[in-house]
């Protein structure tokens, strides 16, 4: 029979290869000239595609910039509205709650084409469209309904006997957030937050209407290549693209596996 360890060996082993193998033959497009069936490999090799692709003629830089910042902004906006709904839901309960909650999934239900283009003439009348600021503000459609649910998930076992506590201790409202609140829930902050960024990151939809073609951002870049059939190109970009995600993941990697601290009436475990 095998152990517990050789199967999380192989798991991991199964994961690792699930997520590399796709990105090989992009690999080999990235640095590849007339790689063309039945041949195994290219028969010339040449980084002409990774020097454009980091060059500032190509817009790929630029496109990174904009793209983390964006999903870096709707990220903090997620994390500032989820946190505060995250603790009605999962301490309180009141009428309507269950209505309230269909309402937050209703964006991960709903098609994001047919909720952007019922938003797009709210953003042209705002005059939002076209703008990073509105890109922000769409990408919280999709980012919000993760950030609320796992923030309740976490404040649903969370006591607040223990902020009880240390306010009868002379403790502030900061003081007990920062000291109290903060610690038991940060895993759940960086969790919901992993999943808002890596959301906002790979934004298209949302992004092309709101934005108009005039927030460039690395999906749309990535698009525009790979229906050009400039395959190089799209091969490097798309190991751009998927770089952040990865890291970003490998560095969650131990919050999403539930191991991250959690407070109770007992004290930390």
């Amino acid at each position: 029979m095998p152990t517990g360890r050789t199967l999380r060996l192989v798991s991991l082993v199964v994961l690792v290869g699930w997520l590399v193998l796709p990105l090989i033959p992009l690999g080999i497009w990235s640095v590849a000239r007339g790689w063309r069936f039945p041949d195994l490999l290219p028969l010339t090799l040449t980084f002409d595609a990774w020097r454009y692709a980091l060059s500032p003629t190509s817009g790929v830089l630029q496109s990174l910039g904009v793209t983390t910042a964006i999903a870096l902004a709707a990220t903090t906006l997620a994390i500032l509205i989820g946190v505060p709904a995250g603790r009605a839901l999962g301490l309180h309960r009141f009428a309507g709650k269950r209505l309230v909650e269909l309402l937050i999934l209703a964006p991960a239900i709903v098609p994001g084409i047919a909720v952007v283009f019922g938003l797009h003439e709210v953003f042209l009348a705002l005059r939002l469209a076209g703008t990073i600021p509105g890109v922000i503000l769409v990408h919280l459609i999709p980012t919000l309904p993760y950030m609320i649910l796992v923030m309740a998930g976490i404040f649903a076992r969370f006591d607040t006997a223990l902020e009880d506590q240390a306010r009868s201790l002379g403790a502030t409202r900061a003081q007990v957030f920062r000291h109290v609140t903060l610690p038991a829930i940060l895993p759940g902050i960086l969790v919901g937050g992993l999943f808002a960024f890596l959301i906002s990151w790979s934004q298209y939809i949302l992004t092309l209407v709101i934005g108009g073609g005039r927030v460039q951002t690395l999906p749309l870049l990535l698009f525009s290549f790979a229906t050009s059939g400039r395959n190089d190109v799209t091969g490097a970009i798309t190991l751009i693209y998927v770089l952040p995600g990865l890291l970003i993941l490998a560095l969650g990697a131990r919050h999403l596996t539930g191991r991250g601290p959690t407070i109770t009436a007992g004290g930390r475990l």
